[in-house]
């Protein structure tokens, strides 16, 4: 299997934003942006998994990813997380 997953970066409570990849390891990739070993997210505080789908394929995760970086993406996702991202 292959995920796509959003992470939740945030810098201080007023400043956060998306980090968007994708893997064959979820725990272990989660685990290398948490440890600060990412160069994109090492500059965060903090970083939270909120969101990931699972493929079967290595390009239809690749294919999920890039459109959820897209304008459009990022709106379903903001939608999406809705609930999540006001807690």
């Amino acid at each position: 299997m292959y995920y796509t997953y959003v992470l939740l970066c945030t810098r201080t409570k007023a400043f956060a934003e998306f980090y968007i990849g994708y893997t064959h390891d979820l725990r272990s990739r989660v685990a290398e942006h948490r440890s600060k070993s990412v160069r994109s997210t090492k500059q965060f505080d903090a970083v939270k998994l909120v969101y990931y789908e699972a493929c079967l394929s290595k390009k239809d995760a690749r294919k999920r990813e890039l459109q959820l970086k897209t304008g459009f993406g990022r709106g379903y996702l903001n939608r999406r997380l809705e609930g999540s991202l006001r807690a």
